[in-house]
């Protein structure tokens, strides 16, 4: 037998046999969404491409919160629950800065401009409360057992949701909006306008954050610090400044996706952090939790998987959504519990 022969079935009887079970599952999931497809686009193709886009662009909203979370667990291994309410903050601080502060309510050029002042000091606003929080709620606990941590990280949640509460009220406010409201029509499918800045400015963004993680001296300094942080520190890295970057760089993607949100949807609720957060979240988990694109690839799967659904003539529909979601969730992680693109690690010891 060949050395290629033997490396192939490596393994025990048992592994590989859970291994064939596992590949045959993955085949006949794989082949039964791909018929679900095949005949929605036969039913209704200009359908299918109308709610892929909007899957997409609401995928993209989910990356740019994902990637908060994905951040933070890759560097210290904490579930920042309080990140979703931050994203919440930031729709009420857009909302307020463009409507309240500039009194700009409709699309016109001081509207754009207010826009893009707006993006980026919502983007230092979530910066600088992600880093508060860290240094306040996180740093003193970092040596502590991971229950107490994730018990004050659940704390920051609900301290931001009463500060939304107070700020948006009980109930959801309707925003007017500045970004021009006609629609471009591409092959029969509306393309709003909303969408195409969106991805105009996102994908930019999602680029610009993967340059700084993997070409910078900074983000070398943060891939050193999620390896190991005592070596890090020996070789001369400044952990704590590295970490509190880290926060920054989650926060101020919250802050986009908050400004985002708001000129997308014009709604604002105080409760808003734990369901797109929630959403968030899994994404991260379903891309591989510390793994930056496979919370983009993660994200914008479960935007499609939910806008396939919701539009489509043959699917279970929007009262299902959530259920179909984390459902694809479970079976993927049965066969891949590492996530999409996330690496199986063993704990040291």
């Amino acid at each position: 037998m060949s050395n290629a022969t033997t490396q192939k079935f490596k393994g025990t009887p048992g592994q590989i046999r859970n291994a064939r079970i596992e590949r045959a599952g993955a085949i006949v999931i794989g082949a039964i969404a791909l018929v679900w497809i095949l005949a929605n686009i036969i039913k209704s193709p200009e359908q299918f491409a109308q709610v892929t886009v909007l899957g997409l662009r609401n995928g993209l909203l989910y990356a740019l919160i994902a990637l908060g979370y994905t951040l933070v667990y890759g560097i210290i291994e904490l579930i920042n629950f309080a990140h979703g309410d931050l994203f919440m903050l930031g729709t009420l601080f857009s909302s307020y800065f463009l409507s309240v502060w500039l009194k700009q309510q409709n699309s016109s050029p001081t509207g754009w401009a207010a826009f893009a002042a707006c993006l980026l000091l919502v983007m230092v606003f979530g910066a600088v409360i992600n880093v508060l929080i860290e240094r306040l709620a996180y740093r003193r606990l970092r040596n502590a057992p991971r229950l107490a941590p994730l018990i004050t990280a659940v704390g920051m949640s609900f301290l931001l949701n009463f500060i939304g509460l107070k700020w948006n009220g009980s109930t959801p406010r309707q925003w007017p909006t500045v970004i021009p409201s006609f629609d471009v029509h591409i092959f029969g499918v509306r393309i709003n306008m909303v969408t195409i800045i969106l991805f105009f400015i996102g994908v930019p963004l999602l680029l610009g954050l993967n340059f700084i993680v993997n070409k910078t001296k900074q983000g070398k300094a943060m891939r050193a610090t999620a390896q190991d942080k005592d070596a890090a520190a020996l070789m001369g890295i400044n952990v704590n400044k590295t970490i509190a970057f880290t926060f920054a760089l989650g926060g101020a993607m919250a802050g986009a996706a908050g400004l985002f949100y708001q000129q997308a949807i014009g709604t604002t609720n105080y409760n808003l952090g734990f369901q797109l957060g929630l959403i968030a979240f899994t994404s991260a988990v379903l891309g591989g939790i510390g793994n930056l694109w496979g919370a983009v690839v993660g994200a914008l799967l479960i935007g499609l998987i939910q806008g396939l659904n919701d539009g489509l003539p043959i699917a279970l529909g929007q009262q299902w959504s959530q259920s179909v979601v984390f459902t694809i969730l479970i079976i993927i992680l049965v066969f891949k519990p590492a996530g999409l693109l996330g690496k199986v690690t063993t704990e040291k010891v």
